[in-house]
């Protein structure tokens, strides 16, 4: 985007006299054909998740969480109690619509309304989630919720930078890498450099489209792996 000057020739920039502060996230449902968003509810999805992320067998998939691993169901349930009605962040359950059971949560955070920016975090996927259509979709969903529906101008995602899988994740799904804050964090009695990438408003249009090519039903074979990659479809004319 082109600069524009003050009256002191100074490089400022792009003006927007019409904006006005977003509206603030509603804790609401989202339904895709693959997965529904709903709000967290410890009573409704706490057991359905803590069965979820048991799959995994082990403490990995908390690692680069700020949350340590639950030992039982009733630490889960208490975590869940605490975090379900904040409001930054805004945590969300994502239901198999298949099996109508929670599979995993993500949320919205360090919401911005003033500047039109918010971010997406806590993404706690379990096995019964990742790499599939769900995952994907839950993503766009509220991609698509903040920028068509809120009109937010940027769309947040940061990462530990050792959480590789993450890194990789951002950039599939359409972010763009805005580099390294080192030594930004310390949690978990380590120090965290934090990767930052985000997409912007005059960037969804495209990432959109990649979005709604690769959900197509006709993307994926009858034995449901994918014809084309998000990422190619996402450049394509």
């Amino acid at each position: 985007m082109s600069q524009n000057t003050n009256a002191y020739g100074q490089p400022v920039g792009f003006a927007l006299p019409d904006w006005q502060p977003r509206p603030w996230p509603e804790f609401t449902t989202f339904t895709g054909d693959y997965c529904r968003i709903e709000p967290l509810n410890a009573e409704r999805h706490g057991q359905e998740l803590y069965a979820a992320y048991a799959q995994t067998g082990d403490g990995r998939d908390w690692t680069y969480m700020f949350a340590e691993p639950f030992a039982t169901e009733e630490a889960y349930l208490s975590y869940a109690r605490q975090i379900e009605n904040g409001r930054d962040p805004m945590h969300f359950a994502v239901i198999d619509r298949q099996t109508n059971r929670a599979v995993g949560t993500l949320a919205l955070m360090r919401i911005e309304p003033n500047h039109g920016v918010l971010e997406i975090g806590h993404v706690a996927f379990s096995p019964l989630l990742k790499q599939t259509r769900m995952a994907t979709e839950a993503h766009f969903l509220l991609m698509r919720y903040a920028f068509e529906q809120l009109g937010y101008r940027r769309y947040e995602w940061k990462c530990d930078s050792c959480n590789q899988p993450s890194r990789k994740a951002a950039l599939r799904l359409g972010f763009q890498s805005e580099g390294i804050f080192r030594q930004a964090i310390v949690y978990k009695g380590r120090s965290r450099d934090t990767c930052w990438f985000s997409i912007i408003d005059s960037e969804w249009p495209q990432v959109k489209q990649g979005f709604v090519r690769w959900l197509a039903a006709d993307n994926f074979t009858p034995e449901g792996t994918q014809r084309n990659r998000l990422e190619a479809l996402r450049q394509a004319s």
